[in-house]
C-alpha cells in the first residue's frame, strides 16, 4: 500500500516534468525511500527538490513514518535507461557484453539497440605487423551487461 502510494506520487511528479525519468526506486523495510532520477538535459537541484516535494508533501507522517532521498544518477553510474543512452550520443562508453568489453564512441541509440564505433589494432591480413581498423557494431540493449560513460579530463 505505502509503496504503491509512493510509486503513484513519483509517477505524477515525473509526468509534470517530462524531461526527467526514473532510474531507480527503492523502499526499505523501515520506509526509507530512495529515488534516483536522470534527465534528458541533466538534473538540477531544483528538479530533485520538485520530485522530493511531489512525494513528501502528499504523504502523511502521522500515518506513516518515512525518510526520503532524491538524487540524480552519478556521472560514473552505469547507464540503465534507454533515454540515458540517447542523451549520451557522441560520448565514449565502456561497454561490457557477455562476450567482450569495448571502449567505443556512441553514435546512435534507438529503441532497440545502440550503434558504436571504435578503432582497434589488428594483425595485417598479409605480412607482419598490425594495422588500425575502424570497427562499427549494433549492440542490442538486452546484450549489454554494463555500460558507463568514460569521463575525460
Amino acid at each position: 500500500m505505502f509503496r504503491t502510494t509512493v510509486e503513484n506520487l513519483l509517477k505524477e511528479g515525473l509526468e509534470e516534468k517530462q524531461h526527467l525519468f526514473l532510474i531507480d526506486l527503492s523502499i526499505s523495510e523501515d520506509n526509507s525511500i530512495k529515488v534516483v532520477i536522470d534527465g534528458d538535459t541533466g538534473v538540477t537541484v531544483e528538479d530533485c527538490m520538485f520530485i522530493s516535494r511531489a512525494i513528501e508533501h502528499n504523504l502523511d507522517r502521522e500515518e506513516q513514518d518515512f525518510s526520503l532521498e532524491v538524487a540524480s544518477a552519478g556521472a560514473t553510474a552505469p547507464l540503465k535507461n534507454k533515454r540515458q543512452f540517447k542523451k549520451n550520443v557522441g560520448r565514449t562508453l565502456e561497454i561490457k557484453t557477455n562476450d567482450k568489453d569495448i571502449k567505443a564512441d556512441l553514435k546512435d541509440a534507438t529503441d532497440n539497440h545502440i550503434v558504436v564505433e571504435w578503432k582497434s589494432r589488428e594483425p595485417k591480413p598479409v605480412g607482419k605487423g598490425k594495422v588500425t581498423v575502424q570497427n562499427k557494431a549494433e549492440i542490442a540493449y538486452k546484450d549489454i551487461v554494463e555500460a558507463k560513460v568514460m569521463i575525460k579530463f
